[in-house]
């Protein structure tokens, strides 16, 4: 685009396929999964960004397990040397030092967004204007950006941001004054009553010299990594290298609570992690005894405010209520709707063949 000749964006598409079993798998955890359209969560991400920058400066990055299945999702929108595989696992501050040194290597002046593939977003247009603003404002800025959502409840599973005062020629940017970890129930209800706080969408913008910088200050290793990235196919450098990088850190940890300026822009768009099957709800039509469907599902008048999910067989509800049911060829979940967090407790107890 002629407006931002130096803009790029790189998804993050890992997962350990979960919060969503039986639909999510190792292989296909979520961000494979055609929940709200005939389209994955990860394509329908690339198409979004898209809008404000060629196909060309998208990259996604994920996993040798997921490889194959996110090059085969992605087949008509990205060739697969724009797809990499993280050869070790490794958490988001390893994925953003691979971003930042991939898309730094290829172009010393460039912009980018670091996005995760998973995040449900309908108001496409919104989301690309404020992308393009926080990206312009990226090649002005040396500070590190962030997409902070309004909280709407008083969530305990995100991470929040105490947004502070606009800053001046900032587009609309705020100062970030504190990174605040995911809190017990009396703080999230307390930040939704203060009004300062904002739940971490885990969206970055930064330029590449910018995010080098405070890594050198930072986490020596993580600058190391950027800087010696090669040009061209990095498999050989990533294999080598990408394993050395120290596992279970966060970018939040180990980069953005330390950076000498981080300032948020309040999304305008609507977002949803999708964490959980009880999200579909909010997405989905329900009937008039709210019980959410998808796929072939019948229900009695007597069952009610259940999710059902058919992969092809016929789910039948009669008389129940407050359940997740989800089928699929080879497992079956049925799950009470206040007991979805618990799912991944399932995973030591399952046969390894519907992991």
């Amino acid at each position: 685009m002629k407006e931002l000749p130096h803009a790029y964006v790189c998804i993050m598409a890992g997962g350990s396929g979960e919060r969503f079993w039986p639909m999510s798998r190792q292989r296909t955890p979520k961000h494979l999964l055609k929940l709200f359209s005939h389209r994955t969560l990860v394509e329908e991400t690339v198409r979004r960004v898209e809008r404000v920058v060629p196909r060309a400066n998208v990259f996604v990055l994920t996993n040798t397990v997921q490889l194959a299945a996110t090059r085969a999702a992605l087949a008509e929108l990205l060739p697969p040397e724009q797809i990499i595989a993280e050869p070790a696992k490794r958490d988001t501050a390893a994925a953003a030092a691979l971003a930042t040194g991939l898309v730094r290597a290829r172009d010393p002046k460039a912009v980018m967004a670091l996005l995760p593939a998973d995040a449900f977003i309908r108001d496409a247009a919104a989301f690309a204007t404020q992308l393009r603003t926080g990206l312009t404002h990226a090649a002005q800025s040396s500070s590190l950006l962030t997409f902070a959502v309004k909280p709407t409840h008083p969530a305990t599973g995100f991470g929040y941001l105490e947004v502070g005062d606009l800053v001046a020629g900032g587009h609309g940017f705020r100062r970030v004054v504190r990174f605040v970890e995911k809190p017990n129930a009396a703080a999230a209800a307390r930040y939704l009553e203060l009004g300062t706080f904002a739940w971490n969408a885990g969206m970055f913008m930064w330029s590449t010299a910018a995010f080098l910088a405070e890594a050198e200050r930072h986490a020596p290793a993580l600058a190391a990594f950027i800087r010696e990235f090669p040009d061209g196919d990095p498999s050989s450098f990533l294999a080598l290298r990408f394993p050395t990088l120290e596992p279970q850190v966060s970018v939040d940890y180990a980069i953005m609570e330390k950076a000498a300026a981080v300032e948020t822009m309040l999304a305008e768009f609507d977002w949803d992690d999708v964490g959980l099957w009880t999200a579909l709800p909010a997405h989905l039509p329900a009937d008039a005894a709210g019980n959410t469907h998808r796929g072939h599902v019948v229900s009695t008048a007597g069952a009610a405010n259940n999710i059902a999910v058919s992969n092809g067989r016929v789910i039948a509800l009669v008389g129940v209520n407050d359940l997740v049911v989800v089928e699929t060829p080879d497992a079956i979940l049925v799950c009470h709707r206040d007991k979805v967090g618990d799912i991944k407790q399932l995973m030591p107890h399952l046969p390894k063949e519907v992991l």
